[in-house]
């Protein structure tokens, strides 16, 4: 009887071979990487959980500056803390207002760390903290992280609807540049794309959440793969399909989402953006910034500051930090045509070229210009 079916068995495979090939052939190429990636998936769910960067102690080396207190609230409710240092009254009638989004695990104190010589240099300083940092009260259920997501951006635009009720008020133009530090950074970006009022932009220590988290992925793979050659032979398009996936499963499971600032800066209405970065960045990659750069329309500009880690170009140059942040602001919200201002005048062409010699993302690449996909590859090759 046994021989009967093992001869019934083998006859039908020889049949149905072509089918049983098919089938082999399924298994392996779609059964057996879905497993892989289920199991990726497990362990770089606790990279978005569980990372934090580097430098999360509170910020010292700075003097508080006073200002006004104001509760206001995002479009959830969540109540949030803002305070306004009103321009130093020496510096004459104030030149704008300035919307400052500080970084993670971070206060709206810290502005005095990076907007005092614009403050002393005659702007209005609006800082505040997003919910569950500083003053602001939590959302229940809702844990921040250093990732911006969509609550950050509600508490960003409920703050731009502030400043432009404070500038509305006055009877001033409801024009507003924004100045953010890391995940802030990150907030700002994808609050412009939404908001007209915002008329500039500065970024330190910014990325896009979809390629840094292939970034980790990449990093991370090494040191749980089990099997070397498998995590170091993987193609571009696993890592894109494994982000997908991953952020997938996180927005279901911390139940927000996590724009792409690299999309949003595809979908923006031109506007001056101003990319600062730590050379020595090990946590955000600086080519981070590079391609945020790459992907962003003119006016823009770049500015690496040599031995720089994560948030600490204002330490490293704090001179020259405070001559970028005030004369970029002062071109782009106030409208400043000094010719010794440093983005304007002759000086401009001599930016731009230094903006190209550091936009080398691939190699012989020397397009300011160059198309985001390239970019993109270049970051998960």
């Amino acid at each position: 009887m046994s021989l009967f079916l093992a001869s019934g068995l083998l006859d039908a495979i020889v049949r149905n071979w072509a089918l049983i090939s098919i089938f082999a052939t399924l298994l392996v190429l779609v059964v057996v990487p879905l497993l892989i990636l289920n199991k990726y998936v497990k362990i770089c769910l606790n990279i978005l959980r569980d990372t934090e960067p580097p430098l999360l102690m509170r910020q010292f080396g700075f003097s508080p500056m006073d200002g006004e207190d104001k509760d206001f609230f995002a479009p959830d409710g969540v109540r949030l803390r803002a305070t306004l240092y009103e321009a130093d009254p020496d510096a004459g009638p104030p030149k704008g207002l300035i919307l400052f989004a500080p970084e993670f695990k971070s206060s709206r104190g810290t502005a005095a760390r990076y907007c005092r010589p614009l403050w002393q240099a005659g702007y209005d300083i609006l800082s505040f903290d997003f919910r569950g940092q500083g003053d602001a009260a939590s959302e229940e259920g809702y844990q921040p992280r250093q990732w911006a997501s969509d609550r950050e951006v509600g508490d960003l635009m409920a703050a731009i609807a502030l400043a432009e009720n404070y500038l509305r008020k006055r009877g001033r133009p409801i024009e507003i540049g924004l100045f953010g530090i890391s995940r802030g950074a990150c907030a700002c970006l994808l609050a412009a794309e939404k908001s007209s009022s915002v008329k500039a932009v500065i970024t330190d220590g910014a990325f896009s959440s979809d390629c840094t988290l292939e970034h980790f992925l990449k990093r991370w793979a090494n040191i749980f793969a089990r099997v070397r050659i498998i995590a170091d032979s993987h193609p571009p398009e696993f890592w894109r399909f494994l982000r997908w996936w991953v952020f997938l499963k996180a927005e279901r499971k911390f139940q927000c989402k996590f724009p792409s600032v690299r999309k949003a800066l595809m979908r923006m209405t031109p506007r001056p953006i101003l990319f600062i970065h730590g050379g020595r960045d090990s946590y955000i990659p600086v080519d981070q910034s590079r391609l945020l750069y790459a992907q962003s329309a003119q006016p823009r500009y770049l500015w690496i500051v040599p031995g720089a880690k994560h948030n600490q170009s204002v330490v490293v140059e704090p001179d020259a930090y405070a001559l970028h942040t005030v004369d970029f602001f002062n071109r782009y919200l106030n409208g400043e045509t000094d010719r010794n201002n440093l983005y304007s005048g002759d000086l401009l062409g001599e930016i731009a070229r230094s903006e190209r010699a550091f936009h080398h993302i691939s190699a012989g690449q020397e397009d300011a210009d160059a198309d985001v996909d390239e970019a993109v590859e270049s970051l998960v090759s």
